[in-house]
């Protein structure tokens, strides 16, 4: 199979142009007596997996894979009933600003999680399917609403200056009217616009679609808050630093976690925490607990 690609990927030469081809291809070895039906799909079964360990690859097809597939399936079925059947439920990471050393609450970011047959499915698990399927705009809404009401309900309770951060989909930034209803659900919840973060990636931004930057921009008029979240993994985050208005970088956890013993690790850190205050820009830590 290995060969079969190299072959492959070999140019080709058109007229004047050159072609570099790649392929990926799925192996299935059954049983003489196998229906052709099912062995095309258990070679599919297998390209499909060799597609998502990137391009020209090859993979065989097992009993594993096809449990797998099953499984995955099962999960994307009743995915699309979570939202009905009631099992999303958020949890809330806090967030603390060291004074003098001690800690401060000052927000929490709103993590989606569900809760399914009785125990808690990983987000790496559902996200993915959440985003494929488009489920992801209706839970998005649901997890904004829910957020925005319960933070409220905590400032209210005393925590007067508690701030909430909620991640957003690509998808949720190409709804035209995507600003518009998170105003909406500002008003029905009482939250202040400031008291609202919301969370985009560098993998979003790096897209560049006009329609993302005009959402942006709109949300940003609405005087909600936005945060860069795993500041330092992307290609052009300086670029975006100057043009959008972020209030927020979350230095990546990939950084945090090597310090203080990783040296690189810690001069890295140390230097977005100074572009980020040369800016005026809060910074946020992730994965300190």
């Amino acid at each position: 199979a290995q060969r079969m690609l190299d072959t492959l990927h070999q140019p080709l030469h058109l007229g004047e142009q050159t072609l570099v081809v790649s392929a990926s291809i799925g192996i299935a070895t059954l049983p003489a007596h196998t229906a052709a039906e099912q062995a095309l799909q258990a070679a599919d079964l297998a390209l499909y997996r060799a597609k998502q360990a990137g391009k020209a690859q090859f993979a065989r097809y097992s009993q594993e894979l096809q449990a797998a597939a099953r499984r995955q399936l099962e999960l994307e079925s009743a995915l699309g009933q979570a939202l009905e059947r009631d099992e999303f439920v958020l949890h809330y990471q806090p967030i603390c600003r060291i004074d003098q050393g001690q800690p401060r609450l000052v927000g929490v970011e709103a993590l989606l999680r569900w809760r399914h047959a009785g125990r808690l499915i990983a987000p790496q698990e559902f996200i993915a399917s959440l985003e494929e399927s488009g489920e992801i705009l209706r839970a998005g809404d649901w997890v904004l609403r829910q957020a925005c009401r319960q933070v409220r309900a905590w400032q209210l309770a005393g925590q007067g200056q508690l701030r909430c951060a909620v991640n957003l989909s690509s998808r949720q930034l190409q709804q035209g009217d995507f600003a518009a209803r998170v105003a909406d659900v500002l008003r029905e919840t009482g939250l202040a616009p400031a008291s609202l973060v919301l969370e985009i990636t560098e993998s979003q931004l790096m897209q560049d679609s006009a329609q993302n930057l005009a959402c942006l921009r709109d949300l940003a008029s609405l005087g909600v808050q936005l945060a860069l979240d795993d500041f330092g993994t992307g290609y052009s985050s300086l670029a975006y630093l100057k043009r959008l208005p972020i209030d927020i970088i979350k230095v990546d956890k990939s950084f945090i976690a090597g310090t203080p013993q990783d040296a690189e690790s810690l001069a890295i850190s140390r230097t977005i925490l100074g572009l980020g205050h040369s800016l005026g820009l809060s910074v946020v830590a992730e994965g300190v607990e």
